[in-house]
């Protein structure tokens, strides 16, 4: 399991962060200059916005947060996030993580994942440390089981603990504090001044902390629990960051819908009544059972949609409301065996596993037992049985069915959205509820649509419009005391449409509609408003990245300052849509990428399919290397304590090669080598992390003593060496593909992007006439002086600066290629403007500029330009000013 393309950002701006740390040597620095100078969104953090400075909750530990909705796979995230962390650490230290969670269903979840060796987490931590990692629990501590002295040394010692078990509440986490002899092995560590204890032990190892779930520990308690860890950096992990959180990456919804992490749409339909919203769930859940059915049949994977029924208890504890609701289940001929009540004192799921097909559940009647540490991607519909006369409150656990089964696509558009079923008096109200819960869980108020327009509509006042209804004996008698849901009237409910495979047969996927009996009421009317608003919403997914990077969060829009396109260029601006590269994406089955073989735009990774890096040519030279030791260490000049890099001399860098070369070591050299070089390089998405460590092997094979001595001494440069190959290698290969795809016609160029009308470039440059914005992103000296000649040339109709890094136009292949500025003569031509310095080399994208200038047709041009240096493809840039008046 590979990280989706907005999981890699969150990571890339994880490594930017620490970047900063290491150059401005004070958090609060840093945590500025980061945000300042964020390629994507320039924006300096101010009081009272998204990104507030930067708060020194645990003074001298870097702590800081990372937003992802619910579903955007933030424990997966974490597992990615150690090796970029341990990164900035010296390879001697202990690599000792305290996993904190919330809950105690968290608290197991997370143990069972962490320690499935099939499982996609351990399987990321695995691959980036050599497989030496080991998961604890707090009784494997205690008792001292595979946790000594000698092994934290050895391997990632990866600690799940609750908050609750740290803050010793009771005697049992109490225990955590007091002396404990299967711990001996740490007196060397700890001194003999002191007993010897569980939490002296953590102290001692300085951990990185990870906190899940991180709104929950926000308490004065909590931060000073986080204190008595000694950490030596914090990661939170949270949909919801409280005021004193350090965010340095937003994930915004767009981009899981975009990799079809969650069902959205939230579809929300409201009812007359509590009966209608039984009836309208379990028709639903039904019909999306059948197409679910049909899809399997077709080649699709197994899916059995789940109701949440929320039912409104008078305590949390009194199950009355729960046992009655059952009843009328069971007295719709349902099965017992589909129906499953959840609350804080009774659990019927415990033993449950809701996503195999010989579970039969389908109801799951609770209220907020649900809301954290349930994972159930078949949970479709939340049907709210509260009073009509309240505002649904669906806030706690709305989350809960917004999770995308298998997280791709299904051809039934019905199975791509989520439901939510109400019967309110107050459903504007309700509405403002489920705001909340989508904020709960990341989203925002786009993210839900109503499907019955006219349930907004004002209602008219009671007593003008007041008429005598008939009397009506048959009718249920009213609610009382003894039966809270009385007023349900299983007489109405349409009985339940059969399942088999012979009832689904017939029906097609394409016809989602066809499956739909037609005495539904409702639920025709909820799944054709469905099916509007899943379309307008795909629209607007697709429309957002269109040519470009994703929008920016909701949350930082408001914070980026932007500029328009000046009035008189906006009609001839609008009419230019610049081509790009594309690429006809082949499909093994209609279920496995939601693509199918539609067109997309052509990227790298697409290019290095099969990159057989790992038996790549090994011949680097290692000559010259200068010594460029570094490590993370305290920097007592300044004002506070703060992770920076300094020089290793002296005994610690004794202490480095001693590890690393220790003689009992000897056999395993090439492996300690090769782990060392891949933490140090890190991330090279897309080529795998198997393929660079084979690549990475077969260099060291061949590697004499005083290789891996001289190494040892100089083992960044030695490191970059071989990060530079590696890249020149995929860019000869992604380059090979490339030519290959265009001559045989599987990749094309065609009109793709079109110029935003605004744009966000944090810095900006001085006044030049002719700009096609109100204000251009900033031009270094050279850059200046190109596109001041070019400006004031009568033949050029307008300018602009490309912005950077995802937010402007790219010419897309075998690399990304941003150039300089994008030029409109009078005659209609294009031309893309690249400028160098004559320093540097640019061999690679002139190849893709004059390659793109050729397929893009006779109304472009590129050009790359010197200033006085030759070089083949490429204009000094005299002969660049000549050649441009003349077109």
């Amino acid at each position: 399991m590979e990280l989706k393309p907005y999981q890699q950002e969150v990571i890339t701006d994880l490594a930017r962060f620490l970047d900063c740390v290491q150059a401005t040597k004070r958090l609060p620095d840093a945590f500025h200059d980061f945000w300042a100078t964020h390629p994507r969104t320039p924006v300096k953090p101010f009081p009272g916005t998204a990104i507030e400075p930067y708060k020194n909750t645990v003074p001298g530990v870097p702590h800081v947060t990372i937003k992802v909705p619910t579903a955007g796979g933030k424990t997966f995230l974490a597992a990615n996030a150690l090796r970029t962390i341990f990164g900035a650490f010296p390879p001697d230290r202990a690599k000792a993580v305290v996993w904190l969670v919330p809950s105690v269903t968290i608290l197991e979840q997370t143990l069972r994942n962490l320690k499935d060796p099939g499982h996609p987490y351990r399987q990321k931590i695995n691959t980036h440390f050599a497989g030496r990692v080991e998961v604890y629990d707090k009784a494997a501590l205690l008792q001292g089981s595979g946790f000594s002295a000698s092994s934290v040394q050895e391997q990632v010692s990866l600690v799940v603990l609750s908050f609750d078990s740290l803050r010793a509440r009771n005697k049992e986490d109490r225990k955590v504090y007091q002396e404990n002899g299967n711990l001996q092995s740490f007196g060397s560590l700890l001194g003999d001044e002191e007993d010897i204890t569980l939490m002296r032990v953590i102290q001692a190892l300085n951990p990185v902390v990870v906190v899940d779930e991180s709104h929950n520990a926000e308490s004065e308690l909590s931060v000073d629990m986080l204190k008595n860890l000694n950490p030596a950096f914090i990661l939170d992990l949270t949909a919801t960051p409280r005021k004193n959180s350090n965010i340095i990456s937003f994930v915004d919804a767009l981009a899981l819908k975009k990799e079809h992490m969650v069902k959205l749409p939230v579809i929300v339909y409201n009812h007359n009544d509590r009966t209608e919203v039984i009836n309208s769930a379990l028709q639903l859940q039904r019909n999306l059972e059948l197409q679910a059915k049909q899809e399997q049949k077709a080649g699709g994977r197994y899916i059995r949609p789940i109701v949440l029924f929320q039912a409104q208890p008078k305590t949390a504890d009194d199950n009355t409301t729960f046992e009655q609701l059952k009843k009328k289940l069971l007295d719709l001929k349902i099965p017992e065996s589909h129906i499953r009540i959840k609350t804080a004192s009774l659990n019927e799921l415990k033993n449950e596993d809701l996503a195999s097909p010989k579970c039969e559940v389908r109801y799951i009647i609770t209220v907020n037992a649900l809301k954290e540490g349930w994972d159930a991607p078949f949970a479709y519909i939340l049907a709210s049985l509260a009073d009509k006369s309240s505002a649904v409150d669906v806030e706690q656990i709305l989350g809960r069915v917004l999770r995308q089964p298998y997280v791709a696509p299904h051809a039934a558009p019905m199975l791509n959205m989520s439901y939510v079923l109400t019967a309110s008096s107050k459903f504007l109200e309700t509405l403002d509820k489920i705001v909340v819960g989508l904020n709960k869980a990341g989203f925002s108020a786009r993210d839900y649509k109503v499907a019955d327009p006219a349930a907004l509509a004002p209602k008219p006042d009671p007593l003008a419009t007041f008429v005598q209804a008939p009397l009506n004996f048959d009718a249920p008698p009213a609610p009382t005391a003894a039966d809270d849901l009385a007023d349900i009237d299983v007489r109405r409910i349409t009985p339940l449409a059969p399942t088999t495979d012979e009832a689904a047969a017939p029906v097609a996927v394409a016809d989602p509609l066809a499956s739909l009996p037609a005495a539904t009421g409702s639920v025709q009317a909820i799944a054709e408003a469905a099916l509007t608003q899943q379309a307008e919403f795909e629209k607007t997914v697709a429309a957002s990245t269109a040519g470009r990077a994703a929008p920016l969060p909701t949350a930082l829009q408001s914070l980026v300052k932007t500029y328009p396109i000046k009035d008189i260029f906006r009609e001839q601006a609008a009419a230019l849509v610049l081509p790009q590269f594309f690429w006809k994406k082949p499909a093994a089955t209609l279920f496995d990428s939601g693509e199918g073989s539609q067109a997309v735009l052509l990227e790298k990774e697409y290019l290095l399919e099969g990159f057989p890096l790992g038996k790549a040519d090994t011949n680097i030279k290692f000559d010259g290397v200068s010594a460029e030791l570094y490590r993370v260490d305290l920097d007592e000049t300044k004002k506070e304590a703060t992770p920076t890099f300094m020089r290793i001399d002296g005994d610690a860098k004794e202490r480095i090669m001693a590890y690393i070369l220790d003689p009992s070591r000897k056999d395993s050299r090439v492996k300690n080598f090769t782990r060392r070089i891949l933490d140090l390089i890190g991330n090279l998405y897309p080529i795998a992390d198997k393929e660079i460590e084979r690549y990475v092997k077969r260099i060291l094979e061949d590697f004499t003593d005083e290789q891996f001595t001289d190494f040892a001494n100089h083992e960044y440069t030695y490191t970059q060496k071989i990060k530079d190959r590696i890249r020149q290698l995929s860019e000869d290969y992604a380059y090979k593909k490339f030519r290959d795809f265009l001559d045989q016609d599987k990749a094309f160029i065609q009109p793709a992007y079109t110029f935003p009308l605004q744009i966000s470039p944090g810095d900006t440059s001085k006044d030049i006439t002719k700009s096609l914005y109100e204000q251009e992103g900033k031009i270094n000296g050279f850059e200046e002086r190109v596109i001041n000649e070019i400006a004031n040339l009568p033949n050029i109709a307008f300018w602009t600066r490309n912005l950077e890094r995802g937010k402007g136009f790219r010419i897309n292949g075998f690399l990304n290629h941003y150039p300089d500025f994008i030029i409109q003569t009078k005659s209609g031509k294009t031309l893309v403007v690249e400028t160098k310095g004559d320093h540097l080399d640019a061999e690679q994208k002139i190849k893709l500029g004059a390659t793109w200038a050729q397929k893009a047709g006779n109304a472009y041009r590129y050009f790359m330009v010197y200033e006085r240096r030759v070089v083949d493809g490429a204009y000094k840039l005299d002969d660049f000013l000549n050649t441009v008046r003349e077109i």
